[in-house]
């Protein structure tokens, strides 16, 4: 049965990708190179800070600087917090959403992003207690696809009280993601994943277990039945 709910961040409750994608552009452009908003939406989506960085080298056939990755990291998280200091906007349909699975699940971030940004942003959209666990950025070292931030969120998951009896699994808990990089990190931890169509096109996103334009085509108690 489906026990818990893990919602990938960026993309998925907040409408950040756009903002993300002009800072790595103007990241990319401070070593004289162009990212493209195609690029970026098919290379970069999923990539924490430092895979976004270490990818621009890469891609550019550049050996990766470890102290000029850091140093952009530390560039992009002052320059992204200056941005969101009044908030972005939720998905459409994802506060709905997010209130409807938590009446009835305990819930997880499992981001990219940095807990710094992540949770001001819950706080703002009036979404942060809704969620028991936070697993970000400052947690692994790994980008997904890796599958160590489900992992992660996956165990801190475990130790809350009411799964004390019986241990929390992996296939008993639903991942929703908006990157085919996301879809295959939640899948390698053994979650079944439901894709958003927010950022990619829905042909993109097939390997996930569910696909949907957007919240409102989401129907929570039909996914929940393939758990029976």
């Amino acid at each position: 049965m489906l026990r818990a709910i893990l919602f990938d961040f960026d993309g998925v409750i907040v409408d950040s990708e756009p903002l993300i994608m002009r800072l790595t552009q103007q990241m990319a452009a401070r070593e004289g190179w162009i990212v493209t908003a195609e690029e970026y939406y098919r290379d970069y989506l999923a990539l924490d800070d430092r895979g976004i960085v270490e990818h621009l080298f890469q891609s550019h056939g550049q050996p990766v600087n470890a102290a000029r990755r850091d140093e952009l990291v530390r560039w992009k998280a002052q320059a992204y917090q200056e941005a969101i200091g009044d908030g972005l906007p939720a998905m459409p349909g994802a506060i709905e959403f997010v209130r409807e699975c938590a009446r009835q699940y305990p819930l997880a971030i499992a981001s990219g992003s940095l807990r710094q940004e992540v949770e001001p942003l819950l706080k703002k959209l009036g979404l942060r207690e809704e969620f028991s666990v936070l697993a970000t950025a400052d947690d692994c070292e790994r980008s997904k696809p890796d599958p160590t931030i489900y992992r992660i969120a996956l165990e801190r998951l475990g130790k809350l009280d009411v799964f004390k009896e019986r241990g929390l699994k992996a296939d008993e808990c639903l991942a929703i993601e908006d990157a085919p990089l996301g879809v295959k990190a939640a899948q390698a931890a053994g979650m079944k994943c439901m894709a958003l169509a927010h950022s990619r096109p829905i042909e993109e996103l097939r390997h996930a277990d569910w696909v949907f334009r957007n919240f409102a085509e989401a129907s929570l108690p039909n996914i929940a039945k393939a758990y029976a």
